[in-house]
């Protein structure tokens, strides 16, 4: 029997892994610049937990969670996404004094028709900044999501932005949609018509009521002079930070514990099922609505999984710095020393354990994505080796002494 990935999952193998490998390294460093610190929570938790946080009337609990009942008769769910796991931490911790940074990465898993940029297991970043109300905690946390995918090279990213204002701007808000989409009915979805009563604001987020919701009245109209100041605010912000962003009136994001600033990173020239890549808001609701204290907090989520297919158009990553080719069997030990005083210098280098031809050699090194080629040869007793740059081909010899200097170049 042939044993396959689980359907809406995959395999991730070298050499392609070093995308992975650079997307994490980059954004734990970029994290901890920005001062926050690793979280780590459980990837299932109670059944009620992502329930009550995330929605009931939520498409991710209402389709899309793993839920199982284990030995003990308790129902238990695999993570759908971070944030409510990591308020429970918080709360169970003791809830927040002062202000709380934290970043967290690791698999989530909804149960979703598998199609490009959406599967059922998939790997996401997240940022969480908890106990600060002030406009400049969500500017943060968005720059911090917009300078991740500029470090990872992804082209022409749109940071999209609606604010849909406090529980009351809501109130008010939720009364004049529905009057609007019963004027509409007729037109609606089936799942509009389901969600119109219970939950209005979901319409906004569906695909197939697009045009109909294009004429619906939006949040900002309906923002208290409180909700309105944080959201100009918070545009300021991004003006100041050189972020470019677009209004768009009916973004509410597919969670409900959001208030005040939603938003999304859309790369423009992406084409997927879902074009977004990442995206978060302020949800200072969710800790009461867990059993904790009023806390303020802002976040975001990045998907890993679409961020890697957005930035596919650039040239593969390599995974090494050199590979170390023989071209004189005799010159094994000194290459083996070299490989050795190299790695311990910090540098990513490998090579052919057994004797293959030099051809063989360089054909395992374009395999392995070496950056570059150092062939120990005749060359060695003169004190140097040819390094060869694998991308242009341009080949100089290259002093003992001088080697690490010149793979850093």
């Amino acid at each position: 029997m042939t044993y396959r990935a689980p359907k809406g999952t995959y395999d991730v193998l070298p050499p392609d892994s070093v995308a992975w490998v650079e997307a994490e390294r980059v954004f734990l460093d970029l994290a901890e610049r920005y001062g926050y610190g690793l979280v780590l929570t459980p990837v299932f938790e109670a059944t009620e937990l992502f329930s009550r946080g995330v929605g009931e009337d939520t498409e991710v609990v209402e389709k899309q969670m793993y839920t199982f009942t284990d030995k003990g008769g308790r129902s238990l769910t695999l993570r759908p996404e971070a944030t409510a796991s990591i308020v429970r931490s918080l709360i169970q911790a003791g809830g927040v004094v002062g202000t709380f940074k934290g970043y967290s990465w690791g698999p989530m898993f909804r149960y979703e028709r598998p199609q490009k940029g959406r599967t059922r297991q998939f790997l996401q970043a997240d940022i969480e900044y908890i106990g600060e109300a002030a406009p400049g905690a969500d500017v943060e946390v968005i720059e911090l999501g917009y300078r991740y995918l500029q470090e990872l090279g992804v082209p022409n990213v749109e940071v999209r932005l609606n604010s849909i204002g406090d529980a009351g701007d809501r109130s008010a808000y939720r009364t004049e949609l529905i009057v609007y989409l019963e004027s509409r009915r007729d037109d609606l979805s089936s799942d509009a018509l389901r969600r119109m009563y219970e939950n209005p604001l979901r319409v906004l987020d569906s695909k197939a009521d697009v045009d109909i919701v294009a004429d619906a009245p939006t949040p900002t109209e309906y923002l208290s002079d409180e909700a309105a100041e944080h959201f100009a605010a918070v545009r300021n912000g991004l003006e100041e930070a050189d972020i470019p962003y677009r209004i768009v009136p009916t973004l509410v994001r597919g969670l409900d514990y959001y208030n005040r600033t939603v938003w999304e990173y859309v790369p423009l020239d992406f084409d997927a099922a879902q074009s977004s890549v990442g995206g978060g808001g302020r949800y200072d609701p969710l800790f009461e609505r867990l059993g904790g204290k009023p806390t303020p907090a802002v976040g975001l989520a990045m998907g890993l999984d679409r961020i890697l297919l957005a930035r596919e158009q650039s040239d593969p990553l390599s995974s090494l710095d050199a590979f170390v080719v023989v071209a004189d069997p005799d010159r094994r030990v000194d290459a083996t020393a070299l490989i050795r005083r190299l790695r311990g210098a910090g540098l990513r280098v490998d090579t052919v354990a057994g004797d293959r031809s030099v051809k063989a050699q360089f054909k395992a090194a374009d395999r392995a994505r070496a950056a570059n080629a150092l062939v120990v040869g005749e060359e060695w007793d003169e004190g140097g080796v040819t390094a060869r740059d694998l991308a242009t081909g341009e080949q100089r010899t290259v002093a003992l002494e001088e080697i690490e200097t010149w793979l850093r170049r």
